[in-house]
């Protein structure tokens, strides 16, 4: 059974039997629990206890959704909480193989709530799911595509621990150019590629295309629109995982950290948004070049809210080295049709696809954040009507100055004071996160880096 709109497999329990009929090979089950830094957590489950998994019978700590980027319990909030137990919940339709496993495995997303049963507002996939909610309690329905941006790398790093590049000159040295576009480039990677494309087949991920991006070892791939934000954040995090997947099995490493070389372009993931209403019509598209005010409006929202979620879209510390002069990142909220040097671009195509691309976030964003962030701003545009300023044309980085949070304590200060994440992220999800980055930020300001030894040994 499908869903005729998707195509994906619908959740319920009678699709665990189907499936398992379907591959009688599977041994084991990777539950899998997105936590809020953009990790994977969860447990093995033997394929006879598949079915306890599908009943919500499964349990850890809600503390599992709050670990920092090292695994580790946000100290200031754990235990002053008890760190009680919740229960998993089950998205079935994400039960697939895992192809680059060495031995028959499967896979399964799940969501922790409390144990009650009441959804948990610190669990990424029910902060947007909720957010979800309040545009269908409107009579709208957000539709939703990324791309997602990386480095293929090579497994071992270099003598002193630097990444070491796979598309390198005859010299054995970085090329001087990507090749943006290749062909040849491309068909370099053709194992990488096609093993990547097969997963994708097999967990049902729809990619749209495969691209050789600007830096030498880039790659990006897109996936297809979803009229379902949730889906489309699992189908973002479930293809990162593929990703990296497919690469270790071919002795490789795939990185979406965002800047992991300083002197080359970092890594993003643009998302792609409209909005349909009841009838299936999308609700930007009013017949011209220009787009409808609901456009407008949610194109203002973004602008106006965009430094109180840079924290979101830009997680950690090295998020920060993307934004620089010359580094091709967008620095001040700016929109503009066809023009990709502002932070909001309205792409020209067929009308009946208007939509703005969000192109700030870096691809070392939790995908269900940073699609949150995104539809709570344009969400607060609809409902306020706000109005946003001249679109731009020409360079946005030679016009104006940059003015979002470029610094991470920035930015984590700007969204911990900021009454538009309380209203539209919820609370307590503004009070865990702060807490978290803060803990990150702590702990990289207690190690002394190698520059400064360099520079003052």
């Amino acid at each position: 059974m499908s869903d005729a709109t998707t195509g994906t497999k619908t959740g319920t329990p009678a699709n665990a039997e189907q499936f398992l009929d379907a591959h009688p090979d599977l041994e084991m089950f990777e539950v899998i629990l997105a936590d809020l830094a953009g990790g994977l957590r969860g447990k093995w489950v033997a394929r006879d206890k598949l079915a306890t998994v599908l009943a919500g019978e499964l349990k850890l700590p809600v503390s599992s959704v709050v670990f920092d980027s090292w695994g580790r319990d946000v100290e200031e909030w754990v235990f002053s909480r008890g760190d009680g137990d919740g229960r998993c919940v089950a998205e079935a339709r994400t039960l697939a193989p895992v192809p680059w496993s060495e031995r028959p495995m499967g896979q399964l997303l799940v969501s922790l709530d409390r144990e009650d049963g009441s959804s948990n507002p610190l669990d990424p996939r029910r902060v947007l799911s909720q957010l979800e909610a309040r545009f269908r309690a409107q009579g709208l329905q957000p539709v939703v595509a990324s791309e997602m941006e990386f480095f293929l790398l090579e497994r071992e790093r270099d003598d002193i621990g630097r990444p070491v590049h796979t598309q390198q000159d005859s010299l054995g040295g970085v090329l001087g150019s990507g090749q943006t576009y290749g062909l040849e480039a491309m068909a370099e990677a053709d194992s990488f590629m096609h093993g990547v494309r097969e997963a994708c087949a097999l967990q049902d991920l729809p990619i749209d295309t495969l691209i050789k991006e600007s830096a030498p070892s880039q790659y990006e791939i897109n996936l297809i629109h979803q009229p379902d934000a949730l889906l489309a954040g699992d189908q973002a995090l479930l293809l990162k995982r593929a990703i990296r997947g497919v690469a270790r099995s071919l002795e490789r490493l795939a990185t979406f950290m965002a800047k992991p070389f300083g002197e080359l372009a970092g890594s993003g993931m643009h998302l792609h948004c409209s909005v349909r209403d009841n009838d299936g019509r999308n609700v930007f598209d009013n017949g011209t070049e220009q787009g409808s005010e609901l456009l407008r409006h949610a194109i203002a929202g973004c602008l106006e809210t965009l430094p109180d979620v840079m924290l979101l879209l830009a997680p950690t510390l090295n998020s920060y080295r993307r934004f620089r002069p010359g580094m091709h990142a967008p620095m001040a909220p700016c929109w503009g049709y066809e023009n990709r040097t502002v932070a909001l671009r309205v792409p020209a195509g067929e009308l009946s696809a208007m939509r703005l691309e969000h192109r700030v976030a870096g691809a070392d964003g939790q995908p269900h954040l940073v699609i949150a962030a995104v539809l709570a701003g344009m969400l607060y545009g609809i409902e306020r009507r706000l109005e946003p300023p001249p679109p731009l044309t020409g360079n946005a980085w030679e016009q104006l100055a940059p003015s979002l949070p470029v610094h991470w304590n920035d930015a984590l200060d700007r969204f911990r004071q900021s009454r538009f994440i309380a209203e539209y992220l919820g609370a307590p999800f503004q009070e865990v996160y702060t807490l978290l980055k803060q803990q990150e930020l702590e702990e990289f300001a207690r190690h002394v880096t190698p520059l400064e030894y360099d520079t003052s040994l």
